[in-house]
């Protein structure tokens, strides 16, 4: 029997017991695509009932697992608690959405499992290699120290900036690594996808300076500069569709073509600086072909066909999605592809919005501000979704799990936090620094976290139990 008619065989069976006990409720995809029609469920359907449906609906060959969302609360109990609870007419259609979850799960971070000093001031960033495998850190001593992290200790030490190494990039391809120079100082860097050129051989860079600029690692040489902001560029994108988003105190986002710099549209709203720029598929941008299993590769185009794949597979057929934070204490949300107008406004913060970030996944955007709170945010509505409290000063930087069920925040209160998107709450408070923390990552294995701050030194954090195996198997 074909799915729809199981599907069509239950819902009339239910729709003629048509009584107070029944629930009429529509399923729907994030983007509100109805998945079949409206249909009466029991009042005691749950999550692993809905799970069955969707699949059968969907011809899953294989059992996929999914979460479910009502008002962009998380579906847990059964329909009749929910209502219940919640005081929802059973009179209405209920709108049940549908997210397809990761495989794989990550484990929390639990521990402090190696400090490592080296660095003779701040360290202001930090960044793990697509695979995971490595670790870079920037510093304010003007160095860049990449690490081994299986002996937690420095493999190269790059010196020749003479000013502090604000940000740092890996190529999604892995294979180097980017820091670059200007008039001023660099604020952002953004590789070229991999999916649209491997080897990967060009960046972005954005300065103070008022420009972004274009680099060729084979040449070592800027082959176009994008120039048109009137003030510092604070933030730079490059994006799956091949155009670079840059962010600047002229309170304008604009969008350049690439082979010859063009502006091709500007984006206005905010009334203050723009601080921060994310895109939905900035998880797959990041990592190319690289997932948690940690396979590799044997060749560029043999990277380049997974990274289009995967790439592929999350954009699915919705425009890429843009989301910026301002000094204005306010964001936005953008599908620049489609129109100059943003989507939304998303409103809630009380001082400046420092960071943002999508979920690996894109249904979510977490936001970081010198209001001490992390905010969630549904990441195709724009619509607020819960605010994480917990630190005691400005929080400097986030970064998601590569399953996207766990947030992780550093802030200038000295320690990390990390964040349970299901439950809303906060799942475990990692102290351990002794200054303001300025970097975090999370690596895109999933298995460690690494931070950095004002007392010099990295920090790497592990789930206790995946920290004993790797022992051991060390041992």
């Amino acid at each position: 029997m074909a799915a729809t008619e199981v599907v069509e065989e239950e819902q009339g069976e239910m729709n003629s017991n048509n009584s107070s006990s029944n629930v009429m409720c529509q399923l729907t995809d994030p983007e509100g695509n109805p998945l079949g029609v409206a249909m009466y469920l029991p009042q005691s359907a749950g999550p692993k009932e809905l799970q069955i449906m969707v699949n059968k609906l969907l011809n899953n060959e294989e059992k996929l697992p999914y979460a479910f969302y009502v008002s962009d609360q998380e579906l847990v109990v059964q329909l009749g608690s929910y209502l219940q609870k919640n005081k929802v007419s059973v009179e209405k259609v209920l709108t049940i959405v549908y997210q397809p979850q990761a495989v794989f799960r990550i484990r929390p971070v639990s521990r402090c499992t190696a400090t490592i000093a080296g660095h003779t001031e701040a360290v202001l960033s930090v960044a793990f290699s697509p695979d995971g495998r490595h670790l870079a850190s920037g510093s304010g001593d003007t160095t860049v120290r990449l690490w081994d992290l299986t002996t937690q200790t420095p493999m190269f030490t790059c010196t020749g900036h003479k000013n502090w190494v604000l940000c740092i990039a890996w190529s999604p391809d892995g294979s180097i690594l980017s820091v670059e120079g200007h008039k001023k100082w660099i604020t952002g860097i953004s590789w070229e996808p991999v999916h649209l050129k491997a080897p990967c051989c060009r960046f972005v860079s954005s300065s103070k300076d008022g420009d972004a600029r274009i680099w060729d690692v084979s040449t070592r040489k800027c082959v176009i500069c994008l120039s048109g902001h009137t003030l510092a560029v604070t933030c730079v994108k490059w994006g799956g569709d091949g155009v670079i988003y840059t962010g600047s105190q002229d309170c304008t986002i604009k969008v350049w073509e690439t082979s010859q710099g063009k502006l091709i549209r500007e984006l206005k709203g905010h009334g203050h600086w723009v601080n921060s720029l994310a895109l939905s598929t900035e998880y797959v941008l990041r990592t190319g072909a690289f997932d948690h299993t940690g396979k590799q590769y044997s060749s560029p185009e043999e990277v380049k066909e997974v990274a289009l794949e995967r790439y592929n597979k999350m954009k699915g057929n919705a425009p890429e999605r843009l989301v910026s934070g301002s000094d204005d204490f306010t964001m936005f949300l953008w599908e620049p592809a489609v129109s100059k107008h943003p989507k939304t406004r998303m409103t809630g913060h009380q001082q400046l919005v420092n960071h943002v970030y999508f979920s690996p996944d894109g249904q979510w955007v977490a936001s970081a501000s010198f209001d001490k709170s992390v905010k969630l945010w549904n990441g195709i509505t724009g619509k607020f979704v819960a605010a994480f409290r917990g630190h005691v000063g400005p929080v400097y930087q986030i970064s998601w799990s590569a399953d996207s069920r766990l947030l992780l925040s550093g802030s200038k209160d000295s320690t990390l936090k990390v964040w349970d998107i299901r439950t809303q709450k906060l799942k475990q408070d990692l102290p351990g620094h002794a200054d303001e923390v300025f970097a975090v990552d999370w690596s895109p294995d999933g298995e460690k976290v690494a931070s950095g701050g004002r007392d010099r030194v990295l920090k790497l954090w592990m789930d206790i139990e995946a920290f004993f195996g790797v022992f051991l198997s060390v041992v």
